[in-house]
């Protein structure tokens, strides 16, 4: 089980041969360079293989989930997104293309099957209550883990372990969420309940119409996520991989047993692999005999730069359903899920939103911002419909581990996934139960 303290127990030396059949180290290609797939990488080498990093994109860029996420690396977060009684609000999710939830109507046909699925695992508390249970542990220690990777890279800076805020208009919003903190409690998470002026007092540019908080002081956030990935891959070249600019596309097998995984620009023989590709995991997935219904849950992000507020903490207005960060590059605030796929084109009017809302929690910014000093993101977020992530060997071949779907919890479950990346591949017993995590879950 993890640890509790804050500190970050040691790996276990492999107990299987790290080497090929020829003596050789064995040679595992790890596709996609998020915090999953980096931090992968990072652990696999420490256990002595060779790796090849296979990502179209530069590390830590834009292009993904792990560039623009809301920067928490919350324990807390152990609460998927599907709850009781969230069939009702469906038909509002389809008019309102605006919400905090939406669904493109053009889009319901294919995600339907995904929908009803996603439903039906938060139908009960109880349904909601064993989803928490089996993400604690991949969850636990998440700022101590980042905090002891990041130093490896030599940007110990970017990770801050000074807790989340959740802030309401008063108790009774907070009463009205009592479920999700009665799980928490149940699962050993803590937090520090606020009153209107403890709130003011530990953040006095917040707007007076927050008057309760609570304060989950277990909780981090990391100011510059693209750049820790970055920096991550950057540390695991320096460590002797490789990072190909490419994008995989499937794999060659003889039995049971992986020879190459196949790329745009060709093959690259291996004896093992890592499907870490996130939103883009799914026909990889199937080519290595599993078929995971997973959905790209599209979020926004605004960053306001040079603000004129200073939050000391990261903040979740309950009536906004989404964060507000201090990074490097300025006040972020992110949320939203959209329902629309990989291809179809941002809408805009989703991060304005996100953006106005901020202006609204912080009454000092001004209300006539250029353009210019907000930047605007959209990602996709790699989502299964059960809102736990896949963590195991594929069906196909014991060379191949999935470490995908991750949902909203990418970032804090990085560290923690990349260790049961390599103790999966290295034969070792698993540090937190992964069973709940198996791709077979879905036949």
């Amino acid at each position: 089980m993890p640890s509790t303290s804050g500190s970050v127990p040691p790996s276990q030396p492999p107990a299987t041969p790290t080497r090929a059949g020829d003596g050789t180290p064995r040679h595992v290609v790890v596709i996609g360079a998020g915090i999953i797939g980096a931090a992968s990488a990072v652990e696999l080498l420490r256990d002595g293989h060779r790796v090849t990093v296979v990502e179209p994109g530069d590390p830590g860029g834009p292009q993904g989930a792990s560039y623009g996420n809301g920067c928490w690396l919350s324990v807390q977060s152990v609460i998927p997104p599907s709850g009781p009684g969230l069939w009702r609000k469906v038909p509002g999710f389809l008019r309102d293309p605006l919400g905090p939830l939406a669904i493109r109507w053009r889009y319901l046909p294919r995600v339907a099957p995904w929908l009803a699925r996603y439903l039906l695992a938060g139908w009960t508390e109880a349904r909601v209550a064993r989803t928490a249970a089996a993400l604690q542990p991949l969850l636990a220690d998440g700022p101590a883990l980042h905090r002891a990777l990041a130093a490896e890279a030599g940007v110990e800076h970017l990770i801050h372990r000074n807790g989340d805020l959740y802030i309401y208009p008063d108790r009774a919003a907070f009463e009205a969420e009592a479920m999700s903190w009665r799980i928490r409690r149940a699962l050993g998470i803590r937090w520090i309940e606020l009153s209107a002026e403890e709130l003011h007092q530990r953040e006095p540019e917040l707007s007076r119409t927050y008057s309760f908080g609570a304060l989950v002081e277990a909780g981090g956030h990391c100011s510059d996520p693209g750049a820790l990935v970055a920096a991550l891959v950057r540390h695991a070249e320096g460590q002797g991989a490789t990072l190909r600019r490419t994008r995989a596309t499937g794999f060659r097998f003889e039995g049971d047993r992986l020879r190459a995984v196949r790329t745009e620009v060709g093959e690259i023989p291996c004896d093992a692999a890592v499907i870490a590709a996130g939103a883009y995991a799914k026909t990889l997935a199937a080519a290595a005999g599993d078929r995971v219904p997973l959905e790209s849950e599209r979020g926004y992000h605004a960053v306001l730069r040079d603000p004129e507020v200073s939050p000391r903490l990261p903040l979740m207005p309950s009536d906004g359903k989404m964060a507000i960060t201090p990074t490097a590059g300025g006040l972020r605030c992110s949320g939203q899920v959209e329902i629309a796929g990989l291809a179809a084109a941002p809408d805009w009017r989703r991060a304005q939103i996100l953006r106005d809302h901020l202006l609204r929690a912080f009454p000092a910014l001004p209300r006539d911002l250029p353009a210019d000093r907000v930047e605007v993101w959209m990602g996709h977020r790699p989502s299964t419909p059960d809102g736990l992530p896949v963590i195991a060997r594929s069906r196909r071949s014991p060379d191949v581990v999935h470490a995908f779907g991750h949902g909203h919890v990418g970032l804090v479950s990085g560290p923690r996934t990349g260790r049961l990346v390599a103790q999966l591949l290295g034969g070792r017993a698993p540090e937190v139960p992964v069973e709940p995590f198996r791709a077979s879950r879905f036949r």
